[in-house]
């Protein structure tokens, strides 16, 4: 197995009346270009070969390289016209007072909506009620795509659908109960698909007006488009769809089905470097021989885990092609690591970052894995997204879409965001960085908890502090633990206090106030080294020290089994479900175990997961702070 990686305002181009860009020529029509520059900054000649690259790289000389969708419905569909979610989505102009009314935040949701095939689950939503998910959700897509998969997909297309409905309203989508691949019984596909689909119909349908629109200037060369929005049908760059992913073997999965649901017909060729440098092997599905390790760990880990990774994907008319240029990309993949440093002008580099203006999908898959890196770096991504390019790039701003020009992009962008659980980062993220004009659907669910999968009988004691607000919510935490919880592990004699801890910051807090007060005590944290934490278990095991301060992120990577736990105290619950019973089982070699949590009632979310919906809501409105399960 590889080692594991530990975690880790603009100029804008002229408004008021239109003008052709100098890329232009004098009908409006784009040019051809025989040159691409490539993500480094070099250029390399681009062989026009056939229509394909013809067409693609006149495309790409009008500046968005591809645009969006016009508002002409006929440039819409193949047959369904003007009545397509796509055409629907991007032909809207928003005013000033929806803007206003969007940043206020205001929204409720309305209405709610069975989950199909996800337990104790329903959608719930703002704007409009959505329709119950059919078969017939397909008449939105393109001709060719539609038949494509009808035949690749057969009969698993019908699970496929309840998804691709959510996606294809354009709403922004929050699916925090979704089962991983690696997680036992775990079945991510359906969803991925989805998504998928609804990325590829965007991307085409985006092509196909622009192309339809490039034909027919070249084939009237005296029409003034500056009349007629119609022509109308691109951003500031040509990407359109942006997938955030924590690792490369997830990079490697999604790739690798988004070119089997394509059906252009040359995808062999495109694998080449990506091959080499993200495997080829199907190393996720494969549970390693002779581990000791949980199944979910080993399959998580089993791939290229490299957190670092950034390329773009460009369609053609008859091929996929991979590692192209970011600003002649239709997709760009990335982990929000790579792209973070992309912003920030890695290597003394130019910044130059531009190609997230006119992104009007993404995707981030697999959020609980990004939120056991480093979060922030999330964050920065979705701050830099719709922002006024600092360069034209060659964009005919004659064919710009007005939202775009009015700064109201951000309005139109669809934000799906996937994980297994859900956190308050991911709420405020949500809340406060997706302000889709459609609306708003997310999950809820109602949780079993996880106390039947703990195999001793262990009584746990959980504690509950007050905390009037979340900006209080870690001090109020920490004094309790300091004049509660403290004193009464100073006056025990015995060791073996296994103390958890979920973030980071708790981590380094709590390990200033045991170096503070001379306690006798050891850590494991993500930063810590192979050697200090084999160091560090040891001792703790032969009692030479009596606590042990172990974080959330270091049992992620690790999943490591301390032995010599007599008592655990849980300062904080974690995050991952499957945490607490693995934490609880650690006190088997124990005489006299003892289990101590930790909880305010701003810990719901976490609380829920682990004790179920219902016990967790008990806990938060009873009169009483003392709480024991068996």
């Amino acid at each position: 197995m590889k080692k594991r990686a530990a975690p880790r305002g603009k100029s804008a181009p002229g408004r008021g009346k239109r003008q052709r860009s100098a890329t232009g020529t004098e009908s409006g029509a784009v040019e051809m270009v025989l040159h691409e520059k490539n993500s480094n900054g070099n250029f390399q000649a681009i062989e026009q070969s056939d229509e394909d690259d013809i067409e693609d790289e006149y495309k790409h000389s009008s500046g968005d390289a591809t645009g969006d969708m016009t508002n002409n419905g006929n440039d819409c569909s193949d047959e369904t016209e003007t009545s397509c979610s796509f055409h629907r989505h991007v032909s809207r102009i928003i005013t000033n007072e929806e803007v206003n009314a969007l940043m206020k935040q205001n929204c409720k949701f309305k209405w709610e909506m069975p989950a199909a095939d996800i337990p104790k689950s329903k959608w719930v939503g703002t704007g409009e009620k959505m329709q119950e998910p059919h078969d017939d959700h397909l008449h939105d897509v393109k001709e060719k795509l539609r038949d494509y998969w009808q035949h690749t997909l057969s009969d698993h297309l019908s699970s496929r659908m309840s998804f691709f409905s959510l996606c294809n309203s354009y709403r922004d989508i929050m699916h925090c109960n979704k089962k991983p691949f690696y997680m036992k019984g775990g079945v991510d596909s359906s969803t991925m698909d989805a998504y998928l689909m609804h990325s590829l119909n965007h991307v085409h349908r985006t092509r196909d007006v622009v192309i339809r629109n490039d034909a027919k200037l070249r084939n009237d060369a005296d029409k003034d488009i500056s009349e007629d929005g119609s022509y109308l049908d691109q951003g500031f760059t040509r990407p359109k769809v942006l997938f955030l992913l924590p690792l490369k073997s997830f990079a490697r999965r999604i790739v690798k089905r988004l070119i089997q649901l394509s059906p252009l017909s040359q995808k062999d060729n495109a694998m080449g470097q990506f091959k080499t440098q993200f495997g080829e092997s199907d190393d996720e599905t494969e549970k390693p021989e002779h581990s000791t390790k949980p199944a979910d760990f080993d399959l998580l880990f089993a791939g290229d885990i490299d957190d670092h990774f950034l390329f773009g994907i460009k369609f053609t008319k008859k091929s996929v092609k991979l590692y192209s240029n970011f600003y002649s990309s239709d997709i760009i993949v990335a982990s929000p690591l790579a792209l973070k440093r992309k912003i920030d002008g890695e290597g003394g580099k130019e910044k130059d970052f531009d190609f997230l203006s006119s992104i009007e999908i993404v995707v981030v898959d697999h959020a609980d894995v990004i939120s056991m890196q480093n979060w922030a770096h999330l964050e920065a991504v979705f701050e830099e997204l719709n922002r006024l390019p600092s360069k034209e790039h060659g964009t005919n701003v004659m064919r710009i879409r007005p939202w775009y020009l009015d700064q109201h992009a951000q309005y139109y962008r669809q934000t799906i965001l996937l994980s297994s659980y859900l956190t308050p980062e991911m709420n405020a993220l949500f809340n406060g960085l997706c302000f889709n004009y459609e609306g708003k659907v997310k999950m809820v669910t109602d949780y079993p908890g996880v106390l039947p999968k703990i195999q001793l009988e262990v009584r746990q004691v959980y504690e509950r502090f007050d905390a009037s607000s979340i900006s209080e919510a870690h001090d109020a935490r920490f004094d309790y633990f300091c004049n509660k919880v403290y004193p009464k592990i100073q006056d025990l004699d015995e060791g073996g206090l296994l103390l958890f801890v979920s973030s980071y910051f708790e981590y380094i807090r709590i390990s200033n106030f045991l170096k503070s007060k001379e306690a006798s005590f050891c850590r494991i944290g993500e930063a810590t080294s192979q050697q200090d934490i084999s160091r560090s278990r040891l001792w703790f095991f032969e009692g030479k020290k009596k606590i042990l301060l172990y974080s959330e992120r270091s049992h992620f990577y690790h999943r490591y089994k301390i032995r010599g736990t007599q008592h655990l105290l849980i300062y904080s619950l974690p995050e991952r479900k499957e945490f607490y019973p693995e934490l609880v089982n650690m006190l088997g070699e124990s005489k006299n175990p003892k289990c101590n949590v930790l909880f305010s009632r701003l810990d719901l979310l976490k609380l829920e997961r682990i004790v179920g919906t219902s016990a967790a809501r008990r806990l938060i409105s009873s009169d009483k702070s003392m709480f024991v399960f068996c």
